[in-house]
């Protein structure tokens, strides 16, 4: 995989919107960063196209023209051409073109106002999203139990969610069923399970698909301080200084061990 202009602009795009991503990516091998860039990159795109319009049904379109070009690198032969989608038609199998359909089409609740629905329905907006999003990234560098990952994914997931209720909440959003401190601590003890169970399951996950969990370098922090502190969620505190922050990076990506 080169890293031709569409990969450089994809990265350049994740540099700027993405910044803890890109610094996972950067911390992959090589090759497997031409891999990660495109996917994150969508992910970047999606995520903003419902904040970018006030008009529901303008944001409904773009998430569509995203379904429709995964449909294409899906269905196949030919895919628009795109500075995203054309690297991401060579990284995605038809099956992970799918599974990102899914994502994509999960995303949809960011356009409304309406509340989760009830704990199933949270857990199947972070497993669809940022648990679809790990498996994807995961299994398009190498053999990967879909299980395990998704398990990382949802763990990571919540501690992200948890860094962005402030900005939810000033959009007038309502991200949590229940936002009092021992609904957000049992939310967050819950993801550490999970958490505890994907790695506990590490084995199930190859070397080489293990570097697109990178990604979830400061889960595990997040999440303990959520359940030590839980008005640390509104106040926006979340996450590691900027130095404990790269050293952690740099030490899984040494390690191998997520």
């Amino acid at each position: 995989m080169q890293f031709d202009d569409d990969v450089k602009a994809c990265a350049a795009l994740l540099h700027r919107a993405d910044p803890d991503r890109f610094m996972a990516a950067m911390a992959a091998p090589v090759a497997a960063r031409a891999v990660l860039f495109p996917i994150y990159a969508l992910n970047v795109e999606v995520a903003r196209a419902p904040w970018v319009t006030q008009e529901p049904m303008i944001a409904e379109m773009r998430l569509q023209w995203w379904r429709d070009a995964l449909q294409e690198i899906s269905e196949g032969p030919s895919v628009r051409r795109h500075e995203v989608v054309t690297p991401l038609s060579r990284v995605l199998s038809p099956h992970l073109a799918a599974m990102l359909d899914e994502y994509v089409a999960v995303r949809r609740w960011d356009i409304y106002r309406d509340p989760f629905e009830d704990d199933a329905h949270f857990d199947a907006y972070i497993n669809h999203s940022a648990g679809t999003l790990m498996v994807v990234s995961a299994q398009a560098l190498g053999p990967a139990d879909e299980d395990v990952v998704r398990d990382f994914g949802y763990a990571m997931g919540v501690a992200n969610w948890f860094r962005a209720i402030p900005d939810l909440e000033a959009r007038g959003r309502i991200p949590l069923l229940d936002g009092t401190p021992e609904g957000v601590q049992r939310l967050a003890e819950k993801a550490v399970e999970r958490l505890n169970r994907a790695r506990s399951n590490r084995r199930s996950v190859s070397g080489k698909a293990s570097a697109a969990l990178h990604a979830g370098w400061q889960t595990e922090l997040v999440l303990k301080q959520v359940i030590k502190r839980p008005e640390r969620v509104a106040a926006g505190s979340l996450g590691p200084g900027e130095i404990r922050r790269r050293l952690s990076l740099m030490t899984q990506a040494a390690t191998g061990r997520w």
